[in-house]
């Protein structure tokens, strides 16, 4: 990713990787249910991302557009890779037996990991 996105920043990634582009009034109205933010808020958001370069902004039409500069599944790669590092020093095993410890993955899910790995292996 270009640069390090916050939870906010995220957000509002979230709402471009389901559609986009959007509009700052469409981010808006999207968000402001679940997160209370006025358009201030999600402007001052967008003109930070914008700087990042992690939205593209198109100024050609009426209203401004946004589009995200990343793929969602570069972005998710990028930051588990980082959040692995950081917490468990790149140790990916460190983190499953964290996930069973506090009961977090289920019986399901581990026999999905297991399958997912089996079909790496091959």
């Amino acid at each position: 990713m270009p640069a390090q996105c916050t939870e906010a920043e995220w957000k509002i990634l979230e709402v471009l990787w389901n559609h986009s582009p959007r509009t700052m009034g469409e981010i808006t109205r999207e968000l402001a249910p679940r997160t209370g933010w006025t358009r201030h808020t999600v402007i001052t958001l967008l003109k930070r991302m914008e700087e990042k370069g992690t939205v593209l902004v198109d100024s050609s039409g009426k209203v401004k557009t946004y589009t995200p500069r990343i793929a969602q599944s570069e972005a998710t790669s990028q930051q588990t890779k980082k959040f692995l590092s950081s917490v468990f020093s790149g140790n990916a095993s460190l983190l499953i037996n964290s996930l069973v410890d506090s009961g977090e993955i289920t019986v399901r899910e581990m026999e999905e990991l297991v399958q997912m790995l089996r079909k790496e292996g091959k």
